[in-house]
């Protein structure tokens, strides 16, 4: 085998290992906005329908308010329903 020969045969294998990784990575960032389109689930984020210490769902930044003030809302990181007297390890005052 001539020296161009296995230059070209590296080169080659090198576009193949960079388009593999790129396809890699894609795949990555679509699964990551999957996973926070579905929203974390309540208990992996100590989610509880009462406040704590003064702090609750309704005055969270992430707090996407119900049909009334006393309605169960919804949130933009945990999935399922949330109460708006409810508290979670996210929380984050508005600003």
């Amino acid at each position: 085998m001539t020296e161009d020969a296995k230059f070209n045969g590296r080169r080659a294998l090198l576009k193949k290992a960079a388009g593999l990784s790129a396809a890699i990575a894609a795949a990555g960032v679509v699964a990551t906005q999957s996973a926070k389109a579905a929203g974390m689930a309540q208990s992996a984020v100590q989610y509880q329908d009462k406040p704590k210490d003064g702090h609750q769902c309704d005055g969270c930044a992430l707090y996407v308010p119900g049909a009334s003030a006393t309605a169960n809302g919804k949130c933009k990181a945990v999935a399922g329903s949330i109460a708006p007297t409810g508290w979670c390890t996210l929380w984050s005052p508005k600003s």
